[in-house]
């Protein structure tokens, strides 16, 4: 299996992932996930801005992502708990995000993730979560 096809399995496997339209794929080695536009999330038409708790739930299903890539599990890391601290807003077109694990051990696994448009060096929205790992 390539590593496209173990990507697209692992996203079909988290049906919100599905509904948002969540994307992902390796850069130079980095797995990079996209959240593509969708008028469905727009939370605030007057900036317009894409709604926090859309922004927030891509950033988890990115670290999901990864963690179920490092395990080779389909199974989901429990979440434990993340906290997210929004940036600036997040605009009306296609956004990006990474993770970087801090630890991952047997059971407790720690990640952090951030979400960009434009620029990779400008994050939108930052995560760090904690999860418990599947058996």
């Amino acid at each position: 299996m390539t590593d496209d096809e173990r990507l697209a399995k692992i996203i079909a496997a988290m049906p919100y992932a599905t509904r948002l339209g969540v994307t992902a794929q390796f850069d130079d080695a980095e797995l990079i996930t996209q959240l593509p536009y969708s008028t469905d999330l727009v939370g605030n038409p007057r900036l317009p801005a894409l709604h926090g708790g859309a922004v927030g739930a891509f950033l988890e299903i990115t670290a999901q992502i990864r963690l179920r890539w490092e395990r080779e599990t389909a199974k989901a890391p429990a979440t434990i708990g993340v906290t997210v601290e929004y940036l600036r807003p997040c605009r009306t077109k296609a956004t990006f995000a990474r993770t970087e694990i801090k630890r991952m051990g047997r059971r407790i696994a720690n990640i952090h993730a951030e979400a960009w448009q434009d620029e990779n060096r400008t994050p939108l929205a930052l995560l760090q979560g904690r999860f418990l790992m599947p058996d």
